[in-house]
């Protein structure tokens, strides 16, 4: 299954239209050719549209959010979902302002989103419509664990089936849901929260998997992560080979997702259905 998606992506290299957070926009243009995939990143509201109509794919990220792109995150969106192009949204720091919280809130009700990935402490401010989050990262309040994991699953499918999206919960544990069906991802490492900008890379490679894999969004969004996860740990694993630091992390984790084979990333691979 992993195998299928992972080389769809490949073979199919979708273009991805990325109004993203100007700290990371790089490393999202780097991750999603190491992926397969091919990045526009446009965010002037003068074309926001026009750019949306050639590309398969929208990712919408609110981390570095400003009155100037707001208008064209709803423009691209409402023209994506015209165009039945598959859209994701990450609400970078929902929770931590008045400004993050109410746009995340205002998206969701302009835009149908395909997929909403975000820390549990986002996620949970978005089904309520306020919260708090420690800037970024999730409330330690909010972690997800071994103890309380069938709580989570059971909210996450509620969101899922109140917004119509795949729902993805990123953390030491992550969570992939739509209304019916989760699973529950053990990949990754705790070297990947030392680096900037993981989060903005998985919104923008998990575009590019839903955009190659628009008839199976769910597990389109498993391969993503999943990918990203092992990725991490074979990237920390040659880092500590070489003695090298977060920067070289940062390398090594892109150059691993560009090589990694399919068949690599159906062994490697950590997660069980709920």
């Amino acid at each position: 299954m992993l195998k299928e998606m992972m080389e769809n992506v490949r073979k199919k290299t979708p273009l991805i239209h990325n109004i993203t957070n100007y700290v990371t926009v790089n490393d999202c243009a780097n991750i999603l050719l190491a992926c397969g995939g091919s990045p526009i990143m446009a965010d002037d509201s003068n074309e926001a549209e026009e750019i949306t109509t050639i590309c398969g794919g929208l990712n919408i990220n609110i981390g570095t959010l400003n009155k100037n792109t707001i208008p064209s995150m709803i423009l691209a969106g409402k023209k994506a979902n015209e165009l039945s192009h598959p859209v994701i949204l990450d609400p970078v720091g929902a929770g931590a302002s008045t400004l993050r919280t109410s746009t995340a809130n205002d998206l969701l009700k302009e835009i149908n989103f395909s997929v909403i990935k975000g820390n549990i402490s986002e996620i949970k401010t978005l089904a309520v419509g306020s919260g708090t989050t420690k800037g970024v990262d999730a409330d330690i309040a909010d972690k997800v664990t071994d103890e309380n994991i069938d709580d989570a699953v059971k909210f996450v499918k509620e969101f899922s089936a109140k917004t119509g999206a795949v729902i993805i919960v990123t953390g030491e544990t992550d969570i992939i849901a739509d209304s019916k069906k989760a699973y529950i991802v053990k990949n990754g490492h705790a070297m990947m929260s030392n680096i900037t900008g993981t989060g903005c890379m998985l919104s923008a490679m998990t575009a590019a998997y839903i955009t190659a894999n628009n008839d199976n969004m769910l597990e389109a969004c498993l391969a993503s992560v999943c990918l990203m996860g092992y990725a991490g740990e074979i990237a920390y694993k040659k880092m500590i080979e070489t003695g090298a630091g977060n920067s070289t992390f940062r390398n090594y984790l892109i150059d691993t997702i560009f090589n990694l084979t399919s068949e690599e990333l159906e062994r490697g691979a950590k997660y069980e259905s709920k």
